[in-house]
Order: C-alpha cells, then sequence, then structure tokens
C-alpha cells in the first residue's frame, strides 16, 4: 500500500480508524464496563495541521535520488508506534522530525548513505516498518541535536526480496526491507512460508524483526526471529559484517548474536538466511476456560513442561478476556493450538487437554483436528470460536489504541519473562501496584494480563492497560505508570523486555539487568563498528 493509505500519526491504514459512532461505542464501554469518567472525542489531526522545523541538511548531489528532505516524509519518520508516540503525534507535535530521510534500493546505496553520514557527522536511524513501541526509531527523543549536524531517518523497504530459496535445506536469502506478507507471498511459489507472525506482522519488517529480536506467533520452540536465523549481513560505517551460513556452530561466541538485538546500534542489517518451512498439512485446536486462575497456570505450566510444544498455548486471564469480547463469563481462557507438517498432531492436543481438565478446565466446544490440506492463511493462527476470536482481537488491537488516544484514554502494554517460582509473586506486585499508581495519576484504571509464550522455566506474560487520561497530561501521568510497571519487573526478576525491545524507553532498566562488564563489551564492539557514533545514538547503548 502507498503510504498516502497510511496513517501519519497512529497505526496502520488511515481508513481503519473508528467513524463517529464506532468511537462512541468504545467510549461508552470505558465509561459503563471499566467506570471510566465521561471521555472526549477529540478528532485526529491532519497532515496539514502539522508544521515541522526546516531541514538542517543540504543533501549531496550523488544522493539526490535517494535521500528526501520533503516535509511529508519527515513527518511520516518522525515516530514508531508507542503510546508515547502516539499522543504526540495526534497532538500534531512532529517537532523532532528527522532532516532527511533516506531509501536506498541496494546495499551499495546504503553504504553510501553510511559514508556521507559519517563524513557529516549526521545520526542515522534505521527505521524499520516503524512499529517500534520503545522508541527505537524516534529521531531526537530529549530534543536537542546531541552533537550531530542532522539526523537521516534510513528506510529499507524499498529492499524487499527473497533473493533465494534452497529448497533442499528450506533456508532462504532474504532482503531486510521485506514485511511479513512480502516475505510469504515470494516463498509461496516455492510451497515455503517464514512462519514468524508478530502482532506487527503486517508493516513491520526482516531487518527490525533481528534487531529487535521480535517475537512470533509460536509459543513455544519457534519463539523469537532467533530461531529462524541461519546467517546475517550487516553493514557498518567501518565495513561488511557478515556471518558464515551454517546450521550450527560451536565455534566460540555466536556472531550473530551480536547482530540480533542491535537495535541499529552497529550498523544497518541489509540481509540474511532464514529458515523456512512447508505450510503445516496437520492441526489440531481447542479452548479450555478456567474458573480459577492459578489452576490455569498450573494447567499451563504442565502442558508446557510435559514437552508437548503447542505452537499456541495463549492463556487469557479473565479480564484479557473480557476486553477482546472473547469470553465475557469471568472465565480465564486457555487457546491451544498444535500443528505439523508431517503427521497428525491429534494425540498431542488430546493429551494436553486431560492435563488441562485435570487442573479444572473445561474445553469450550469440541476440539478441531485437521487432515492434510494447503494452508492458505498467511497469518496461520488458529480458527474457530474463542481462538478465532482471540486471533482477530490480536491483529486488531493496535487500531482500537489509535482510538483510545482520541478518546483521551492512555493504552499501554508491557511484556517480561519469569521463572515460575517467581510468576506469582510478581503478577501479583504488577497487579497491586501497577493498579495502585494508575487510581492514584488517573482516578481509575484497568489491567489485564496473558501468556504470550511459554517455556519449561517460565512464561512471559504480557499486561494491557487502560486509564482515563487528563488531555494535556498524558504523557506525565504515563511516565509514572510505565516507570512503576518497570521497577516492579525489575525489583522481582523479570526482564524488562521479553521481545520488545530496549530503544530508548527501557534503556534505564536495561542497565539494571545486564552486566557492567557486558555492556562496556558491547560499547568497545560500537567503537570498532561505528567510530564517529553515528547509529542510533541513545537506544539500546548510553550515548558516550
Amino acid at each position: 500500500m502507498p503510504d498516502s493509505d497510511m496513517s501519519f500519526w497512529g497505526w496502520g491504514y488511515t481508513e481503519k480508524f473508528p467513524d463517529e459512532a464506532e468511537r462512541d461505542e468504545l467510549a461508552t464501554r470505558m465509561e459503563t464496563m471499566l467506570g471510566f469518567p465521561e471521555r472526549p472525542r477529540l478528532d485526529p489531526p491532519t497532515l496539514s495541521d502539522v508544521s515541522i522545523p526546516e531541514s538542517s541538511v543540504s543533501v549531496p548531489d550523488h544522493l539526490a535520488g535517494v535521500c528526501s528532505t520533503a516535509t511529508e516524509d519527515r513527518i511520516r519518520h518522525t515516530y514508531g508506534s508507542g503510546y508515547r508516540d502516539l499522543v504526540r503525534g495526534f497532538h500534531g507535535d512532529f517537532s523532532s522530525a528527522p532532516d532527511v530521510v533516506a531509501e536506498p534500493a541496494d546495499g551499495d546505496e546504503v553504504r553510501a548513505v553510511l559514508d556521507w553520514a559519517t563524513e557529516a557527522a549526521i545520526a542515522v536511524v534505521p527505521y524499520g516498518g516503524g512499529t517500534s513501541v520503545v522508541a527505537g526509531v524516534e529521531c531526537d527523543p530529549e530534543g536537542d541535536g546531541s552533537g550531530y549536524a542532522g539526523v537521516c531517518s534510513l528506510d529499507l523497504r524499498e529492499m524487499d526480496q527473497v533473493l533465494e530459496v534452497d529448497a533442499h535445506s528450506r533456508t532462504a536469502r532474504i532482503q531486510a526491507g521485506a514485511t511479513g506478507p512480502e516475505i510469504n507471498d515470494q516463498l509461496r511459489e516455492h510451497d515455503l512460508q517464514l512462519r514468524h507472525y508478530p502482532q506487527s506482522y503486517e508493516f513491520s519488517t526482516l531487518g527490525g524483526w533481528i534487531a529487535t529480536r521480535a517475537g512470533g506467533h509460536f509459543a513455544t520452540v519457534y519463539t523469537h526471529i532467533d530461531d529462524f536465523v541461519e546467517n546475517v549481513r550487516m553493514l557498518t560505517p567501518s565495513g561488511e559484517f557478515e556471518s558464515r551460513r551454517l546450521p550450527a556452530s560451536g565455534a566460540g561466541p555466536d556472531p550473530n548474536r551480536l547482530v540480533l538485538g542491535s537495535e541499529g546500534a552497529l550498523g544497518v542489517i541489509t540481509e540474511g538466511w532464514l529458515r523456512v518451512q512447508p505450510r503445516p498439512s496437520y492441526r489440531a485446536r481447542a479452548t479450555v476456560r478456567f474458573s480459577d486462575f492459578e489452576a490455569a497456570v498450573g494447567a499451563t505450566r504442565e502442558i508446557v513442561q510435559a514437552r508437548l510444544y503447542p505452537a499456541n498455548c495463549r492463556l487469557l486471564d479473565s479480564r484479557e478476556a473480557m476486553l477482546n469480547e472473547v469470553a465475557m463469563d469471568g472465565s480465564h481462557v486457555l487457546v491451544l493450538g498444535f500443528e505439523s507438517v508431517d503427521h497428525p498432531v491429534d494425540d498431542d492436543l488430546a493429551r494436553a487437554l486431560e492435563i488441562a481438565e485435570d487442573h479444572g478446565g473445561n474445553v469450550s466446544g469440541d476440539p478441531s483436528y485437521e487432515g492434510p490440506h494447503l494452508d492458505t492463511d498467511d497469518a496461520g493462527d488458529d480458527r474457530g470460536e474463542e481462538a478465532g476470536e482471540w486471533r482477530s482481537a490480536f491483529f486488531e488491537a493496535p487500531y482500537k489504541f489509535n482510538a483510545m488516544v482520541s478518546l483521551g484514554v492512555i493504552a499501554e502494554t508491557f511484556e517480561t519473562a519469569v521463572t515460575w517460582d517467581q510468576f506469582d509473586t510478581l503478577h501479583e506486585q504488577i497487579t497491586e501496584q501497577v493498579t495502585e499508581v494508575m487510581r492514584e495519576e488517573c482516578g481509575a484504571g484497568f489491567l489485564s494480563c496473558r501468556f504470550t509464550h511459554v517455556y519449561p522455566d517460565g512464561p512471559a506474560p504480557y499486561y494491557t492497560l487502560l486509564a482515563p487520561a487528563d488531555v494535556g497530561r498524558e504523557l506525565e501521568q504515563w511516565r509514572e505508570i510505565k516507570a512503576t510497571a518497570s521497577d516492579v519487573i525489575e525489583e522481582h526478576g523479570g526482564t524488562i523486555t521479553h521481545h520488545h525491545a530496549v530503544g530508548r524507553t527501557h534503556r534505564e532498566w536495561y542497565e539494571e539487568e545486564s552486566p557492567d562488564d557486558f555492556r562496556d563489551a558491547l560499547q568497545a564492539a560500537k567503537a570498532r563498528l561505528d567510530p564517529a557514533a553515528i547509529m542510533n545514538p541513545g537506544a539500546l547503548l548510553e550515548e558516550r
């Protein structure tokens, strides 16, 4: 889709912003179901409402076909998709717009941009699909130039091709600017796909997934993009960094691991070899309802520790199930799905259901089993009853956040991972302290939880919070709530991020989580690869 069809301030397509009647209905739900005070109905901005500072950068002639200083291009590359981004964009504040937007079509043009930026002391911020929720693509978060002559937003979405397919090894070489649909559309002719489905699947890019260690659809085994990466190529200001293409290696620390999660601070990921697979021929799915959350957690833990490896193992607490209209009766809902390219998975589902029932779960409807078939569903999540409703809600949820901002509602998510023995305490403290700070700051609040991924040694709980905001004070209130949630996670042994990345938003807590010597070593690697420190300054690593 052309950029003109995309929202310049919020998530996704402009046409999907709800109309007045839909927003009235949503506001009524906030007021009646959640007890929020009457919400305002604010109108979204138009491009003509926005003004930005003049660019401080002069593009050299040899990059005139690659770089743009046009106002609309700069506006569209100012923010990611976090709550703070949506609020500022909705209110027309694009004062931190980049000075220039670069859209190279190949590696040579990427190299030319990096060489120019190094010589001219211009910060380079890889943009990906613009879906960062942790200020990972924001060009100037503190409102100053930090000693740089300007900021360049680097957009690789012209580099969107599957370049090679090795069907024998089931791998494919893919350019970093390709989005999820573009990748799978091209792999379809080989009867293969890259089964990685983050919530941003439609808009985010392969390079962004690798740079942020993005989590995907699979609840077990293939939980992160890491699990699909065979090799990676990154262009740095100092030269080219490329790992050898191998299925596995025990030869020292893994070079791929230096690139995975590097968040554009070391260089620009341009392509990689990824493990791909046929579409699954066999599926089995079911939904289980629980009246007790602790029992549902116990069932989930036993299922994953039994090594049954469900592709989908999403536990929604009753508030999450209600919010997404999956279950309105106070039930906690466990959505289970199994799949295989080789053999029926009925027995695996049957055993998982036995475990769930032993913990007091009730199977909702009849389990569904599928034999061999051609799967044409690119977003291959489980379908049928609650599972299908959850899948739809999953991909449509970010659009609701646009609407929430227009109603003066703080809408934020945060996630973590923690060992099973720590989860109960962590969950109790998050529920207690985040709810309390929402009441103090906003007068009310709503908090729900779901498991996005589960491991034998612990879950990855994902929290959604909603609170009535004072228009004009939203970001002040948000900071207090976000800091409280992050402090609780840090105090009780969780990671500051399971799959949303560090960016600038989480850096303070990342520095608490990671060893000092490790970050010093990472800074040394940055000094070697990016001696002028132009690459995404302030994201992941403290500026030095």
